[in-house]
């Protein structure tokens, strides 16, 4: 017997980066959105007197010793739970490697969920919930969201997750470049970026007030730009309470002449969110730039939003109709480029659709 399980991914609608901690990571804030492309994840288990974790990728780029999530997970569970177990997993990818994407992530929470499965049918419980999501942040931090789906607030480094009222299925076109982006490198950039920016505050403050500074006084700085983390949280609360509200306070007809209020992905977007990695990925690799423009789109075509998810390569764009997705695929294969396309997976659907022989 074995367990198969869809391994879902993500992307990010807005991240705003804070300053470095004192572990090395950086404070985020985020809004991860589960949609419905995926890969497969498949678990065979049983115990064993000891314990032995064997994984196997349809793709070779994947490493399939401890250092894969899916690998780290299982073993993290077994632990815990007090098991020891012959284990074989098996990951049949469609989703991009390092693509921004969290389809690493997914697949260790799919292992996990599949080891639950497997391990069930010999009378083991399953964890509970708080330690699932302990042994998930513990293997990365954009894993937890995985044990959620929907539409997730992410926070701390990213692990401190939180559901969200959801957004309603979208259509969405995920960009697939062949770029490789390195998180550690877009990390380190911006911190470059960061440091250049308050000495140029610092030197500006020494010499009084400017045009190009003006928040600048003598012997004071502006706040940080890192320090964008309470912007994007505020945002996130009034985005997502501001469509029941103007429901109750309004006639009910929404900016664009619809009959419904304004969805809360609308209000968001109003809100000006933005992926705080474009600052430093775009310079770096200019023909992303390219992509999101081409994503954006125009007229009836125009995307709602479009945006680096995570720190890259893949590139995504949300829309109101299957036409105007449709025509940003076919920009994206006039252009060369290749596509993907899916929906926003809400909580509900995310867990309907988690067997993975539907």
């Amino acid at each position: 017997m074995s367990t198969t399980v869809k391994s879902f991914c993500k992307i990010n609608l807005g991240l705003a980066i804070g300053p470095a901690r004192a572990d090395g990571f950086h404070s985020l804030t985020t809004c991860y959105q589960t949609l419905a492309a995926h890969d497969l994840v498949t678990v065979e288990a049983a115990p064993a007197a000891q314990t032995a974790l064997e994984i196997r990728c349809s793709d070779p780029r994947v490493p399939c010793d401890s250092s894969n999530t899916a690998w780290k997970i299982a073993d993290l569970a077994l632990r815990s739970l007090g098991v020891t177990a012959q284990v074989h997993i098996h990951i049949e990818k469609r989703l991009p490697v390092q693509g921004g994407l969290g389809a690493g992530s997914a697949n260790a929470v799919a292992a996990l969920l599949a080891l639950e499965a497997e391990l069930g049918r010999h009378g083991i419980e399953p964890l509970p919930g708080p330690e699932r999501l302990r042994i998930a942040a513990q293997v990365g931090s954009d894993v937890p969201l995985f044990l959620l789906g929907g539409s997730v607030l992410g926070v701390g480094r990213g692990e401190e997750v939180y559901p969200l009222p959801d957004l309603p299925p979208t259509e969405c076109v995920l960009a697939l470049p062949d770029v490789g982006v390195s998180t550690p490198q877009a990390f380190r950039d911006w911190d470059e970026r960061q440091s250049t920016e308050r000495r140029a505050q610092n030197s500006a403050g020494a010499t009084g007030p400017t045009a190009a500074d003006p928040d600048a006084t003598a012997g004071f700085t502006r706040k940080s730009r890192s320090d964008k983390l309470i912007p994007l949280s505020r945002a996130l609360a009034s985005a997502f309470v501001a469509g029941p509200m103007a429901a109750a306070h309004s006639s009910g007809v929404s900016a664009s002449g619809g009959d419904q209020y304004e969805s809360p992905l609308l209000a968001l977007v109003r809100t000006g969110m933005e992926n705080d990695f474009e600052e430093v990925v775009f310079p770096a690799h200019p023909s992303l730039g390219t992509i999101k423009r081409i994503l954006a789109g125009s007229g009836t075509q125009e995307a709602i939003c479009a945006a680096l998810s995570g720190s890259g390569s893949a590139l995504f764009g949300l829309y109101g109709s299957a036409e105007a997705a449709a025509a940003a695929q076919v920009r994206l294969t006039e252009s060369g480029i290749r596509s993907l396309r899916t929906q926003t997976l809400p909580r509900d659907e995310y867990w309907k659709q988690l067997d993975g022989n539907r």
